[in-house]
């Protein structure tokens, strides 16, 4: 469990295009409220969402002023700094916003808009250019695992992603097996651990045993509060990239109280 190994589990909430920016502060004070009602305990678990860019002002408004448990970022940004790339995001705007994390190389990114590892591993190095976390979403479809196995594809993309990491600045990864997202099927916690652990021997590969030992592994695809206790039991499983269920408020938030389930982080 991520909790004995000094990683701080993370749930995340990936909001994909849902919520407008009226109601993403709506969201965010309950889910907040709910939190705290429920005696949640912030230091022992780092909550964040992931709006639409359209919204980040306002979540960054609020949880600023009210200092509310919730950690937030973009769900995506561009490989450029600045420049002539209309409808592209910069990092540092999401830095101007207070983003602490940017979700990169989601597989709706890669199968709708045919992004390539290449490219998610220039907009890593975009992300810390700019101070912000990158969750590196990894991930295989069904065909995938019938023809190579569980880990071998989100291996490899892994791999070449961290070609953009800078030294000593910090990664997550997120590994979302495609054909449990949305399926409501979700992967069983040790299928999740499996790909977990290889993994974690990439990152020991590229960036060293030290980052291998404190990078945060998410998992994500089908995440439900029925089954975050299971998946956070793994050793190798530090916390949740949640969809579907992070846009409802009492089953997102009893997901981010995954410690209540089963009695101790």
């Amino acid at each position: 469990m991520a909790a004995l190994t000094g990683r701080r589990p993370l749930i995340a909430g990936n909001w994909k295009m849902n919520l407008d920016h009226l109601q993403s502060i709506a969201f965010v004070q309950k889910l907040a409220w709910t939190l705290r009602d429920a005696a949640f305990d912030r230091a022992g678990v780092e909550v964040a969402v992931f709006p639409p860019f359209t919204d980040l002002r306002s979540v960054q408004t609020l949880v600023s002023s009210d200092d509310l448990p919730i950690a937030f970022g973009g769900q995506d940004l561009s490989a450029h700094d600045s420049g002539a790339y209309t409808g592209e995001v910069s990092g540092a705007f999401l830095a101007a916003l207070g983003c602490r994390y940017v979700l990169i190389g989601h597989s709706e990114r890669r199968q709708y808009h045919g992004e390539t590892d290449a490219l998610i591993a220039e907009k890593v190095a975009a992300a810390h250019r700019h101070g912000v976390v990158p969750i590196i979403c990894v991930g295989e479809t069904a065909e995938d695992l019938e023809q190579h196995g569980p880990s071998h594809v989100p291996a490899a993309q892994l791999r070449v992603a961290l070609e953009g990491a800078a030294a000593g600045s910090e990664v997550v990864v997120a590994y979302e097996p495609v054909w449990a997202i949305g399926s409501g099927t979700a992967a069983t916690s040790a299928q999740a651990q499996q790909v977990c652990a290889a993994l974690r021997e990439v990152i020991a590969e590229v960036l060293g045993a030290d980052a291998a030992a404190t990078t945060r592994i998410l998992y994500g695809g089908s995440v439900k509060a029925a089954n975050i206790a299971g998946f956070m039991a793994e050793a190798d499983v530090d916390g949740a990239l949640v969809g579907g269920a992070s846009l409802q408020l009492d089953e997102f938030a009893s997901i981010a109280r995954f410690p209540s389930h089963v009695g101790t982080v």
